[in-house]
């Protein structure tokens, strides 16, 4: 399991929030308990199966929703 961490364009509202950690939590690999949208930071944390995912698919994920992430990072748990 890796710990990635996605910063994105800022949030503007909390349905946002929502969308984001709704499609998210779709993409296979992903372990949905952890997703977290952290609105005021305008950052995505998450734990997902590098065997099953990567984060290059979230943050794919995460921009076919409309949304820009502007930096991505990951570590092994």
């Amino acid at each position: 399991m890796q710990i990635a961490t996605l910063k994105l364009e800022d949030l503007t509202c909390p349905s946002c929030q929502q969308k984001i950690e709704a499609g998210v939590k779709d993409v296979q690999g992903v372990d949905k308990d952890s997703v977290k949208v952290l609105f005021n930071a305008s950052k995505v944390k998450l734990k997902l199966d590098e065997e099953e995912t990567s984060l290059e698919a979230v943050a794919n994920k995460i921009e076919a929703l409309g949304y820009q992430v502007l930096k991505s990072s990951a570590k092994d748990q």
